[in-house]
């Protein structure tokens, strides 16, 4: 099937919920905690995810939808003993835990890049997914359950593989990349960790947690049947989690023969990069083309504020790479004189796109973030569910809905308001219909 199989890079992107909060929530991601207590803009972020979508959509890019999840989620509340209806349970946790309140009414689920590690079937016998426990995190390890369903629901044809069991930490794919010369070709999968359960000399970071385990990569490596030989395991720098890289996709970036990362991404580095081109030659008798940006360029401060290896390298048509940048990036002297000068010298990016996608960005999480890249044959896409899949129709449907049922102002006190929580359940019931209902 592989040798004639033609394969594409399927987008996946989360939708931010109606309860798009800025809640501080993400202890190492300077993003979040930088913006706790702001008032924020569902409407607006919900809206900014699907204007990205849409572009890449209007690309020819195969583009597709992961719904948001149900928030707050009053089960978790109920089993904490907060009893009543809905206003009350939700005013007893305000008032008694607000952490818990907020970390249950969390819209995290949009950054569908830590939704799961999936594997082609061109790497493994099968396009092989393991959801993200993201136990790191209590906000995030509660969306496993629901993401996995979702997952199953979307891609019925996929060897769908249990959540790692959570002493295993596991943040998804935010933290693997695949590097091939074209999608229907064969590649190498570099998977990056920050801290080992077992092996003292790896050593963690001083300031911020680290959130991938060695031990979960190798297992995801093990579970999916990947040839060694054409893998890559390499440990985040210790200097750029302390400077607030929380996931790999902060300091580094790759797609297809392209990889872009920063001085400072790993731990001895100089190997981490000799082990990548030597097995991308032995895997397909082609050089990978490196881009490395030194600190004295692009400092750890200013890559982790702008989110450049956040940015979203995408495929054309032609043969040529657009990279999909936060608007922060152009805001960015540096930043911005690097990405201009990238374009103009020989590399395959081409092309730049800014986009606003700050309600995102202010709550840490970048174009990169919001997307979960799924390759897929032609068999598997003609599989999978098409109720998800993004066309103008669906496009059209998701603004309407996203325009009647969100809120341009957002408070955490807002949720206590009587009727908002039996709101956001009807306007949950009408995003399954619409799903339910495509053509």
């Amino acid at each position: 099937m592989t040798d004639h199989m033609k394969y594409h890079e399927l987008n996946l992107d989360g939708l931010a919920s109606p309860t798009h909060l800025f809640s501080g929530l993400s202890h190492g991601n300077i993003a979040s905690e930088t913006h706790k207590g702001s008032i924020s803009n569902p409407k607006a972020a919900a809206l900014q995810g699907l204007a990205k979508m849409k572009y890449l959509a209007d690309l020819g890019l195969k583009q597709a939808v992961m719904p948001a999840q149900l928030r707050p989620r009053l089960d978790i509340l109920r089993a904490q003993g907060f009893q009543g209806d809905p206003e009350s349970i939700l005013k007893q946790a305000y008032e008694q835990d607000y952490e818990l309140f907020c970390a249950v009414s969390s819209s995290s689920s949009m950054w569908t890049a830590n939704a799961a590690t999936i594997s082609s079937s061109l790497e493994a016998k099968t396009l092989t997914i393991t959801p993200a426990n993201l136990s790191c995190k209590f906000h995030r390890s509660i969306e496993t359950i629901e993401t996995a369903q979702r997952l199953q629901t979307i891609f019925p044809q996929a060897n769908h593989k249990p959540a790692l069991d959570l002493m295993l930490s596991d943040e998804g794919a935010a933290n693997h990349t695949r590097l091939a010369p074209s999608h229907s070709k064969p590649g190498i999968d570099l998977f990056v960790y920050g801290y080992s359960l077992e092996n003292p000399k790896i050593l963690a970071p001083n300031i911020f947690t680290a959130r991938q385990a060695l031990e979960a990569s190798q297992t995801i490596i093990q579970n999916h049947g990947l040839d060694l030989q054409r893998t890559v395991l390499a440990q985040q720098s210790i200097k750029a989690i302390d400077a607030g890289v929380f996931h790999n996709d902060v300091i580094s970036t790759g797609n297809l023969n392209l990889f872009l990362y920063h001085e400072y991404s790993f731990e001895n580095q100089s190997q981490v990069i000799e082990e990548l081109a030597s097995k991308y030659k032995a895997t397909t008798n082609e050089e990978l083309v490196l881009i490395e940006v030194k600190d004295s360029e692009i400092s750890l401060k200013q890559a982790v504020s702008s989110y450049l290896f956040n940015s979203q390298i995408v495929s054309l048509d032609d043969g040529s790479m657009l990279i999909l940048a936060p608007i922060e990036c152009k805001e960015n002297k540096a930043v911005n004189q690097f990405l201009t000068k990238l374009i103009k010298v020989n590399n395959p990016i081409s092309q730049i796109e800014y986009f606003d996608l700050r309600e995102s960005m202010n709550n840490g999480g970048g174009p990169a973030c919001l997307r979960l890249r799924v390759l897929v044959s032609d068999e598997e896409l003609a599989a999978m569910n098409p109720h998800y899949l993004l066309n103008d129709e669906l496009y059209g449907k998701l603004v309407t809905w996203v325009k009647k049922h969100y809120r341009d102002r957002l408070e955490p006190k807002d949720l206590l308001e009587t009727g908002f929580y039996h709101g956001i359940e009807a306007a949950f019931d009408e995003l399954e219909s619409i799903l339910s209902q495509q053509s």
